[in-house]
């Protein structure tokens, strides 16, 4: 099968992964918008000429060339990548780059996209703890505002300690209850 047809399915089962986590609580909307932008020329083209299979294509553009041009596009267009939400500082850091805090309904949207990721990427192997796993081993590099960081890592245990039904549950009553 051609790598291009591989990276298509990859990208389309974890848009649908991430989906069927985000009708799950009530966000229908970004559900079905989830990740649109990896079917356009710049991101998809990149991702089957990198598609390995078991990890981000990105990832091996990075190595290649550097940088990743198809992660440059994407973090653009899509709020629901903490990186999105960097803007330059007046305050914090004059001159400098600073985050700004997420919306809650992104904040879940990238819940979802990391429990989907985890899942495409290990099988029957999945487990609720993976996502806060994969979290840990890039938390000290991340440039994540302390609000978003904090209710981030606190979803992401309760999915560890809690399982993915409580979690969504508990996402549903007490995060999004006005739908936000």
């Amino acid at each position: 099968m051609s790598k291009a047809w591989m990276h298509f399915k990859t990208i389309t089962y974890h848009k649908y992964l991430v989906m069927q986590g985000c009708f799950k609580v009530g966000l229908y909307k970004q559900g079905l918008m989830h990740d649109l932008s990896k079917y356009s020329p710049a991101e998809f083209l990149v991702g089957a000429k990198y598609y390995q299979g078991d990890r981000s294509p990105n990832n091996a553009e990075r190595e290649d060339i550097g940088y990743s041009s198809a992660w440059l596009h994407h973090k653009g267009r899509n709020k629901h990548h903490y990186e999105y939400w960097i803007d330059y500082s007046s305050k914090e850091i004059p001159g400098g780059m600073a985050p700004a805090s997420m919306p809650n309904k992104y904040i879940i949207e990238m819940l979802m996209d990391r429990i989907a990721a985890c899942k495409v990427y290990h099988g029957a192997d999945y487990t609720d703890s993976d996502p806060l796993a994969y979290y840990e081993r890039g938390r000290e590099l991340s440039i994540m505002h302390k609000k978003t960081k904090k209710k981030l890592e606190f979803l992401l245990r309760m999915l560890a300690d809690r399982g993915e039904e409580y979690t969504f549950r508990y996402i549903r009553r007490h995060i999004l209850k006005n739908g936000r």
